[in-house]
């Protein structure tokens, strides 16, 4: 078999594994989480940042409890092991986006923060198709990938609550709003972590590109 065909036959292998057992209550609430992005995107758009603010903590409390349920009632899916980052992906995309345009008339730095974001996030979905190209499938999140997840969420959702004079939570009850100082700490902290995350990552990819690398090597000769 050709290094082609090979490919062709362990990505056609990896789909028919990915979708085994998918129907699972953790894999719905991914699917909810992806949905509530541009219900999220929408409500924040029109002004509506308190709601926009809950559904956000919906998507997160979503993000939390799909594992825990996962592991505990074994349900944990090849999909699951996929879904849920692309999930997180998406979710945390969004939130980027919208407050870079939230951001982008103050002074200050933060706003060139939120670009790292991104562009850990295309690493990663760049990293995720080559090994999809090839016929494997991306390793699951570690636990720097979970950890930054969680403080990615409680940071952001603190800044869009309270970042700025017309957030929903500024004057509300006792609080005011978020100094600059710390609101660009955090964000500094929670890149430094998505960062952590991705070198986290690292080891993994390359094991499964040599592996990959000598295997192809091992078939190529067999069929000369």
């Amino acid at each position: 078999m050709g290094g082609k065909a090979l490919i062709m036959s362990k990505l056609k292998e990896n789909l028919k594994d990915l979708f085994t057992d998918w129907n699972t209550i953790p894999n719905w609430m991914c699917f909810v989480r992806i949905a509530l992005i541009p219900v999220f995107a929408v409500l924040f758009i029109k002004g509506y940042y308190l709601w926009a603010v809950i559904t956000m903590i919906v998507a997160a409390l979503t993000d939390v409890f799909d594992g825990k349920i996962a592991r505990k009632y074994n349900m944990v899916s090849n999909l699951g092991k996929i879904l849920d980052p692309i999930a997180d992906k998406l979710s945390q995309m969004a939130i980027v986006v919208i407050l870079i345009i939230k951001f982008w008339q103050n002074d200050g730095i933060v706003k060139y923060i939120f670009f790292l974001f991104i562009i850990k996030e295309l690493i990663m979905i760049i990293g995720g198709g080559i090994l999809l190209s090839k016929g494997m499938r991306p390793t699951a999140a570690e636990v720097w990938g979970k950890a930054a997840t969680v403080v990615f969420y409680v940071f952001m959702i603190t800044i869009i609550a309270l970042g700025s004079p017309d957030s929903p939570l500024v004057g509300v009850w006792f609080f005011k709003q978020l100094p600059q100082t710390l609101t660009t700490v955090m964000v500094i902290i929670s890149a430094m972590l998505a960062f952590v995350s991705l070198f986290g990552y690292a080891p993994g990819f390359i094991k499964q590109m040599k592996e990959n690398k000598a295997a192809s090597k091992s078939d190529n000769k067999k069929n000369s």
